[in-house]
C-alpha cells in the first residue's frame, strides 16, 4: 500500500513543474496497474491501521482512475486558471483520503476518512464552481453529509462499547444493546443513504453537480458516491442479522425511491441534472440489492459500484465538452450535435448505452444480478423492478436523442472541433466498461 501512497503524495511535488499535468496522469495510470494486483489476494494486511480485500481493492482502482481522468478532462479549466498548484494538490489531497478510507481497518478510522473527503470536495465546488451558486451548493453538501454522519459517530461508539473493539475484519458483531435493534440500525446506515445518496436526502447532489466544474462532477458521481455504498457494505456484513430484520421495511423504500428518481429524469432540463438523478436512480436500486443480504446481490452492488462510476463519470465528462461546444446545459437548445460533431455523438452513444445497462457492458451484468438477488427475497418487487429498468432506457435514450438529433441552433460554434485529448478522455471511460464483461470475478468474488 506504501508503494501506492508515498508515490500519491509525492506528486504533490511536482505540480510546480512544466509539463506536470501530463507526469501526473502517467504516474496515476502505473498505480492504477499496479493497484489492480491487490484485486487477487483475498486479504492484504499493511498494518494494524490499513488492509485490502476483495471489496476495497476494485474501489481502489477506480479511485485512482477517476483521479487520472478528472486531471485530463479539466486541462481547459486548468489552463484558463492560475491556480495549477493549488487544484492538483485539492484533487491529489482527495484521491489520498478514498484510498485511506477504502483502505481503513476500524470503523473508526473509516468515520473520520469518510468525513474527511467533505474538505476537498467542497473547496473544489467554492473555487472552480461555475455559478454563483456554488456557496449554496458547498452548503447543502456539507449540511446534509455532516448531519447525517453524526448518529453514525455515536453508533460507533456503541459498537466499542459492545465489543471491546472497532476492527472490519472481525464478523458478526454484536450490536450495541442501549437501542432497539431497528432503531440503532437505521441511525447507522443514514450516513450512507445520504451519500450515495437515496431518494429523500438526495436534494443535496442534484445542486452539487450543477454548480461543480467537470473534476468535481466526475469525482462526486465516479467515487464519492460509492463510499456510501462501501460503507453500507461493510456495516451489513458485520451485522447482517440485523441488516436482515429491516429488508421488509427499506428494500420496498429504496424500490420507490429508484422508481420517483426516474420519474424526475424524465421531465429534466438540464444535462447534468438529469445525469445526476440518473445516479440517484442508479444508487436506489443499489441500496435495494444490499438490503437483501443476498450474496448474488452483494457481488451486484460492488459490481454496480464500479460500473456507475466509470459511466456517470463519462457522461459528466462528454457533458462537459458539449457545454464548452454550445455554452449551454439546456436539452431544449442543445440540438442537432449529429450533423456537427459525429465524433461526439459515438461518445454519447457508448455512454449511454453503457448508463442503460446495454450488453456488452457491466451495467448490465450488475443489474442482472441485483435483481436476482431481490426477486429472490421478494417477488412482489417484480413490476417496480421491471418499471425502474424500463424508465432507465426512457430517460437515457431522451438524454441521447433530445441532444444529438434535430436541427443545430443558429448560435452552435460549427468551427469547434472535439480535440484528441476529449476523445481518450471518453475511451478510457468506456474501455473498462465494456472490457471488464470479459472477467466479471475480478469485482465479485468478495461476498461468496
Amino acid at each position: 500500500m506504501l508503494k501506492i501512497i508515498l508515490p500519491l503524495i509525492s506528486l504533490t511535488l511536482i505540480s510546480k513543474m512544466k509539463a506536470s499535468k501530463f507526469n501526473t496522469q502517467v504516474i496515476l495510470a502505473l498505480l492504477t496497474l499496479l493497484s489492480i494486483q491487490m484485486m487477487t489476494k483475498p486479504i492484504h494486511m499493511f498494518n494494524a491501521t490499513m488492509f485490502s480485500d476483495p471489496l476495497s481493492a476494485p474501489l481502489v482502482t477506480l479511485s485512482l482512475w477517476i483521479t487520472m481522468l478528472m486531471i485530463m478532462a479539466s486541462f481547459k479549466l486548468i489552463q484558463n486558471s492560475n491556480s495549477e498548484f493549488t487544484f492538483m494538490t485539492t484533487v491529489l489531497s482527495l484521491c489520498t483520503i478514498l484510498l485511506l478510507t477504502f483502505w481503513a481497518s476500524s470503523f473508526l478510522s473509516f468515520y473520520l476518512f469518510f468525513e474527511a473527503s467533505l474538505i476537498p470536495t467542497a473547496i473544489l465546488i467554492l473555487v472552480w464552481g461555475y455559478q454563483p451558486e456554488r456557496l449554496q451548493a458547498s452548503f447543502y453538501l456539507m449540511l446534509y453529509t455532516v448531519f447525517a454522519s453524526l448518529p453514525l459517530l455515536l453508533s460507533i461508539m456503541l459498537i466499542k462499547t459492545s465489543n471491546n473493539h472497532l476492527s472490519l475484519l472481525t464478523t458478526p458483531m454484536t450490536p450495541p444493546s442501549i437501542l432497539t435493534y431497528e432503531l440503532w440500525w437505521i441511525i447507522t446506515i443514514l450516513a450512507f443513504m445520504a451519500k450515495m445518496p437515496i431518494y429523500g436526502v438526495h436534494l443535496w447532489l442534484p445542486k452539487a453537480h450543477v454548480e461543480a466544474p467537470v473534476s468535481g462532477s466526475m469525482v462526486l458521481a465516479g467515487i464519492l458516491l460509492k463510499l456510501g455504498g462501501y460503507g453500507l457494505l461493510r456495516f451489513s456484513y458485520s451485522f447482517q442479522h440485523i441488516n436482515m430484520k429491516l429488508t421488509s421495511f427499506l428494500l420496498p423504500m429504496t424500490l420507490f425511491g429508484a422508481f420517483m428518481a426516474s420519474i424526475i429524469c424524465i421531465r429534466q432540463s438540464d444535462l447534468k441534472s438529469l445525469i445526476a438523478y440518473s445516479s440517484v436512480s442508479h444508487m436506489g436500486l443499489m441500496t435495494a440489492g444490499i438490503m437483501t443480504n443476498n450474496s448474488w446481490a452483494w457481488q451486484g452492488a460492488l459490481m454496480m459500484m464500479v460500473a456507475h462510476g466509470l459511466s456517470s463519470s463519462g457522461l459528466f465528462a462528454v457533458a462537459n465538452m458539449t457545454y464548452e461546444a454550445t455554452h449551454t446545459r439546456s436539452i431544449f437548445l442543445t440540438k442537432g450535435m449529429l450533423n456537427i460533431f459525429p465524433s461526439m455523438t459515438m461518445l454519447w452513444f457508448l455512454l449511454s448505452a453503457a448508463n442503460m445497462a446495454a450488453p456488452p457492458s457491466i451495467n448490465l451484468m450488475s443489474e442482472i444480478m441485483l435483481m436476482a438477488g431481490i426477486l429472490n427475497i421478494s417477488l412482489a418487487s417484480a413490476p417496480l423492478l421491471i418499471i425502474i429498468a424500463f424508465m432507465g432506457g426512457a430517460y437515457t435514450l431522451h438524454l441521447y436523442t433530445a441532444s444529438q438529433h434535430g436541427n443545430p441552433p443558429s448560435f452552435m460554434n460549427p468551427m469547434y472541433q472535439p480535440i484528441p485529448r476529449n476523445t481518450h478522455t471518453i475511451f478510457l471511460h468506456v474501455l473498462p466498461v465494456f472490457m471488464l464483461i470479459l472477467c466479471p470475478e475480478t469485482i465479485s468474488n468478495w461476498a461468496m
